[in-house]
């Protein structure tokens, strides 16, 4: 790891500093390592958590104290993505996490209940304890797909990973599921309509209610700090091409979300408005602790569709500012509640490989 060290002294500085406090980075020299490039001016204090393999969606609880994410790494025996938990690290502490789900099946998309003793994650291991077979791009013109596995369900777990209750037993996929800040319902995208709908139900998989209803993929939907809207990835075909395309890969349970874009709408999926027009993929979106931003990522900067970075813009789109600089890929960010910490997952330090590493700065505004 190519660490901060030169830059120590300045970095406890603006650790140091209140998060609502302006800072003249312009007046500050330039960063010249690996983890934290020139122009990233939101990021202080910037510290590597995992070394190698592919670690991503990493998510705080709701006291920012830990944080749950997913890894692979065929090298440590983890074929396909598994759901691991770790504290956040003090300084002079090294992150420490643990494996949380069973180990078996593949996983996605892990949270945290407000109550910190539990998780929730989606989960393919009743069907198979194998990893599921992934799709055969070549078949499909070598397009970005993703599997839709049917086995796919939504698991409420404690942090010892003993699961403590089935959420979904719908046939076709349940996943990527977000609690609200309320801490009475949960968000998540299901196939159970024969599209891949916005749901919400009771933290106990009671009162199911869906809230889109557009042909489409919608996903990835987090609500906002006081739980009244909701933010989300969306693509949306509308040729008669783009939707015979769709509609035949949903068959086969895949889809090419190769052109997303962000959505927000109410709490129950009223006044649903598009707040980007970007085109390419626009995805990972998340409110900022004000409620008055929101931040996503994005290659929309890119004509060969990479790299991806991040980007922060008022919650009606406008004023898009780029706030991460990795030429390769920086996605899934979130806040921890008081606005002080923010962690994302890149491919920023990797050594040339394909490896994706979660990392955790303090946010400066």
């Amino acid at each position: 790891m190519k660490s901060v060290l030169v830059l120590a002294a300045l970095l406890c500085i603006l650790a140091s500093m209140a998060f609502n406090q302006k800072i003249d980075f312009k007046s500050l020299p330039a960063f010249n390592d690996t983890i934290h490039f020139k122009g990233e001016d939101h990021f202080a204090n910037v510290q590597q958590l995992t070394f190698g393999g592919d670690n991503a969606e990493a998510y705080f609880s709701f006291d920012g104290k830990y944080l749950i994410f997913q890894k692979t790494n065929p090298k440590q025996g983890i074929a396909c993505d598994q759901i691991w938990m770790g504290k956040v690290p003090a300084k002079g502490e090294t992150f420490q996490p643990k494996l949380v789900s069973t180990g078996t099946g593949r996983t996605t998309c892990a949270y945290f209940y407000p109550d910190g003793k539990h998780i929730l994650y989606g989960s393919t291991h009743l069907g198979s304890a194998d990893c599921p077979p992934i799709p055969d791009r070549s078949k499909y013109g070598n397009k970005y797909i993703w599997p839709i596995y049917e086995s796919f369900d939504i698991f409420k777990a404690d942090t010892s990973g003993k699961i403590v209750k089935r959420l979904t037993k719908t046939k076709g996929y349940d996943a990527e599921a977000t609690i609200s800040p309320r801490g009475d319902k949960m968000i998540f995208t299901s196939m159970r309509d024969g599209d891949l709908d916005l749901y919400t139900m009771d933290l106990n998989g009671k009162h199911v209610k869906r809230i889109t209803k557009t042909l489409g993929y919608d996903g990835g939907a987090w609500f906002s700090p006081d739980g009244k809207k909701i933010i989300w990835r969306a693509s949306r075909p509308s040729t008669a091409d783009e939707i015979k395309e769709y509609k035949e890969l949903l068959a086969q349970n895949l889809v090419a979300p190769t052109h997303m874009e962000v959505w927000i709408a109410n709490a129950d999926g009223s006044d649903a408005k598009q707040v980007t027009d970007l085109e390419q993929a626009n995805w990972a979106p998340n409110f900022t602790p004000d409620g008055q931003h929101f931040i996503f990522c994005s290659n929309h900067e890119y004509k060969r569709g990479f790299p991806f970075n991040m980007y922060l813009a008022n919650t009606d789109g406008s004023n898009t500012q780029k706030i991460s600089r990795d030429k390769g890929f920086d996605a899934f960010p979130m806040f921890s509640n008081d606005g002080k910490k923010f962690v994302f997952c890149s491919n920023r330090n990797n050594g040339g490989t394909h490896d994706t590493n979660i990392f955790i700065a303090d946010w400066v505004r």
